[in-house]
Order: C-alpha cells, then sequence, then structure tokens
C-alpha cells in the first residue's frame, strides 16, 4: 500500500527568489486514514505546501506524491482522489447551498444515479438541510466553511487536503467543524489540515510544526509534549506587574511566557526541582504581598513544544 502523501525536500521559491524560499525542503509522510495537522503561524509556508501537494501549483524542487502518484506528472490521475478546500472562500456566492453542491458533483463527474444521494448524504453531513435555498454569499462563515468542506467532499475522495478551514469562524462553529473532520476519518478518509492554532494541533493524530518554511518537527501530540526537556508550572497572582517581577527574579526558571491572565514557567527537569521552585515562588510572591489566585504543575502544550522550539531554531537555548 502507498503512504497518502509524501513530500521528499520539497521546495517552492516565488519568482527569481531561490536564496529565501517560501518551503524549504520539507519531508512529510502522511499514512492512510490518519488526521495529520501542518502547524504554524501565518508565512510559515503551510498554504504553499499544500497548494502544491493538492496539485495546484508546481514545485521549484523536490518530489511529492498522493497515493503513489507523482504530483507534477499526474495531476489529472490524483485529482479526482482528492478533495481540496483551500484557505480563503471558494464557493460561488451567488449560487444557493444546493447549486453549489450541484455544480461541484458535476464538475468532478460524479455519476447522476449517485448525485442526488451524496448530496442528500452532503446536506445531512454539514447540518446545512434548512439552508438549501440560501445563496451561498448570505451564509454566515461557519456555514460557508462547511458548505466549502461538504463541496470537497462532494466526490468520495481518499484524502482530504483543508487550508486553514477553521480561521475566521465562531469558537462553536470550530469546534464543529473539527467534529466532522473526526467522522471523515472514521470513515477512512485521510486527512491533511493546515491550522495556526496550537489547540486544534492536539486534535491531530500526527502533526508537523512548521516555522519559516522549515519543518521543526514531526510526531504525535503526546510524542511531542513528553519530549520538551522542562516541566510547567503555572503562576496567577495580583497585582500581575509585580507577579512578572517576582518571577523574573526567581532563579531556576528557563524561560516564561504569559497566557491570559497567567504565566507559564518552564523549569528544568531535575528530581524535586517543580517542587521547590513552587514552595521558594509562593514564598517570595506572598512576601511581596501578592494575592495568589493560582500556583500548579501542569501538563504541556503543543504551544509550550512550538515556543521551545523556534527558541531553539533562533538559537536561545544555548
Amino acid at each position: 500500500m502507498h503512504d497518502a502523501i509524501q513530500a521528499l525536500e520539497l521546495t517552492k521559491w516565488y519568482g527569481r527568489r531561490r536564496d529565501d524560499p517560501a518551503l524549504k525542503g520539507l519531508n512529510l509522510t502522511v499514512l492512510p486514514g490518519q488526521l495529520f495537522g501542518l502547524v504554524g503561524p501565518d508565512g510559515a509556508g503551510k498554504t504553499t505546501a499544500l497548494r502544491i501537494l493538492s496539485t495546484v501549483m508546481p514545485q521549484s524542487a523536490g518530489r511529492a506524491q498522493i497515493a503513489g502518484f507523482d504530483v507534477s506528472r499526474y495531476a489529472k490521475k490524483i485529482r479526482p482522489l482528492v478533495g481540496y478546500m483551500p484557505q480563503n472562500f471558494s464557493l460561488y456566492p451567488d449560487l444557493t447551498v444546493l447549486e453549489n453542491l450541484n455544480f461541484f458533483a458535476e464538475i468532478n463527474h460524479v455519476s447522476k444515479n449517485r448525485k442526488q444521494e451524496r448530496i442528500k448524504e452532503m446536506l445531512a453531513f454539514s447540518r446545512l438541510e434548512r439552508f438549501t435555498k440560501r445563496r451561498a454569499g448570505n451564509l454566515s462563515g461557519g456555514m460557508k466553511k462547511k458548505l466549502a468542506l461538504a463541496c470537497a467532499l462532494i466526490h468520495d475522495p481518499q484524502i482530504l487536503i483543508l487550508d486553514e478551514p477553521s480561521t475566521g469562524v465562531d469558537p462553536v462553529s470550530r469546534r464543529e467543524l473539527w467534529l466532522i473532520l473526526t467522522q471523515v476519518v472514521a470513515q477512512g478518509v485521510t486527512v491533511l489540515v493546515s491550522t495556526p492554532y496550537m489547540d486544534e494541533a492536539e486534535r491531530c493524530s500526527h502533526v508537523g510544526m512548521l516555522y519559516q518554511g522549515q519543518l521543526l518537527t514531526i510526531g504525535t501530540p503526546d510524542e511531542l509534549t513528553s519530549s520538551l526537556p522542562f516541566d510547567i508550572l503555572e503562576v496567577k497572582s495580583k497585582p500581575r506587574k509585580r507577579m512578572r517581577d517576582v518571577v523574573s527574579r526567581t532563579q531556576g526558571i528557563l524561560h516564561w511566557r504569559p497566557v491570559g491572565d497567567r504565566l507559564r514557567l518552564s523549569v528544568l527537569h531535575q528530581d524535586q526541582q517543580v517542587d521547590r521552585l513552587q514552595v521558594e515562588l509562593e514564598t517570595a510572591l506572598i512576601a511581596d504581598g501578592q494575592e495568589i489566585r493560582l500556583i500548579r504543575r501542569a501538563r504541556p502544550d503543543m504551544e509550550d513544544v512550538f515556543v521551545y522550539l523556534v527558541q531553539e531554531q533562533r538559537g536561545l537555548h544555548e
């Protein structure tokens, strides 16, 4: 059996900018049935990678395969196998929900016998049954994303490639989209999804982290968080500015970052180091007249992984 998606030293530069490629030697393997997340900030190279893999854009160097077919040689064979949902709204705003589904079914050569059944399935799947006559341009942001996803799935693709499907939608719609993706994977479809949100990375079975066109790491969320060379403490106290001053003066903290109204502290892996530091920090905060709301050990998350890897890339851990 072929890998669902494979990239080998995949590189892309625009125009004559060979010395500053948007994608720098990407090596990536996605197995059949995986929900693979390509995670990184804006400008990381996510959209470039997905456009190449979906045969929308040619690479500058390297190779890529979809279901064993080379993307630069067999685009016509690949396209029926792939459902691609670009980041920007790609449907026809003047067509209704039903007309869009009909149109995408026809251009993807869904048979007449299968088309009506598949449209009915996609309407139920995306919960758009009550909105068949509404024009796509008049849908809410979340409903537009659901319709775009339904159109990408209309022809029963083996592989689904989604470029930031939840960007720009409300939190409820984000959750609904990810529930739908979980159902898609349960049906045997391979999903490659890009996202700038680290909490969404934790929903994926495997994750690749991109930064400035380079792949920093790849693995399962558990593998990546457990590989960190430090533990995490969370602290919350008032006044907030003095809390930061106390933390900055405390020995044994590798680095810290604000998350909402609290601080996440990275503490080196050592026997009882976290417990000792927690006591020292609590004592220092009380001595400073702080009102302590929270001080506890926390589970490392994907944002901790990404921040650490970016700092390592910049040489800040040396």
